[in-house]
């Protein structure tokens, strides 16, 4: 306009740009009074989702309109993130009741301790419920749904196919992995109902003692010194331990009474 001496509505269309557009001037809004009442609302309310902050600030008669609030609600970073609730299939109560036989059914569990420097370990347990001989211990940081579909593969391979195995709702005993290799093996997973462990008793009783005998009784300095004591405790466990529930017989003695030609 002021090089070529055109008017405004001429090089305004000339240049492509509305007029309103320049004659706008940017008003600097000041947010520190609704900041102020945010801060102070969350404070008070900080489990309080933007929905409730909304409602209150209509209720008082703050002058922001909805736009303005969510605006300086998302600059905060006072946005609650949202977690998906992880759906389960029905579960049945199954019975709790002992096999007749060795191998008729299994149960699993997971337990966790620490070393003495503070590194978390785990544990996989599995109990034969005919005589709660107790099967395997696996030791390690990390005990994925691969690693557990090992740990009873070389169970199969020694001791024969189990009819069923009692598991709770953990991820590794939910996984897609676990259930195909169940299948391809012809064995049931019974899944116990969430936040029901009595309906896996007896591997929990198995979990209280390993950890009254061995994993509260000693310190210990490397996985390697809790497998080996593991191993020599699972050997007295089974062999020389009275067993209450078994008529104070050990369990390897037990089923050895009961099917004297059974060997594994």
């Amino acid at each position: 306009m002021t090089d070529h001496g055109m008017s405004q509505r001429r090089a305004c269309a000339a240049s492509g740009i509305a007029r309103s557009t320049l004659r706008y001037i940017c008003k600097a809004s000041d947010d520190s009074g609704v900041i102020q009442f945010m801060q102070t609302y969350m404070a008070t309310n900080p489990r309080h989702g933007f929905g409730l902050l909304y409602a209150s600030a209509r209720h008082q008669n703050q002058p922001w309109g909805k736009t303005v609030l969510w605006r300086v609600y998302c600059q905060l970073n006072l946005n609650l993130p949202r977690r998906g609730k992880k759906r389960l299939p029905a579960r049945i109560r199954q019975p709790l009741e002992a096999g007749h036989q060795p191998n008729h059914g299994w149960s699993c569990d997971f337990m966790s301790d620490a070393l003495w420097s503070g590194r978390r370990f785990r544990t996989f347990n599995v109990i034969d419920e005919f005589n709660r001989e107790a099967l395997r211990i696996e030791i390690d940081t990390s005990l994925p749904a691969a690693r557990v579909i090992r740990v009873l593969n070389e169970l199969v391979e020694v001791r024969g196919t189990p009819l069923s195995i009692r598991l709770d709702n953990g991820p590794e005993f939910i996984a897609h992995a676990l259930a195909d290799w169940a299948k391809s093996k012809g064995i049931a997973l019974n899944h116990i109902q969430p936040g029901k462990p009595t309906q896996n008793a007896y591997v929990e009783r198995f979990n209280r003692t390993y950890r009254t005998e061995v994993l509260d009784c000693y310190v210990f300095d490397s996985l390697q010194e809790v497998r080996d004591m593991t191993a020599d405790w699972l050997h007295r466990y089974n062999h020389h331990r009275p067993h209450e529930a078994l008529g104070s017989v050990p369990p390897v003695e037990y089923r050895m009474t009961k099917f004297p030609n059974l060997y594994f």
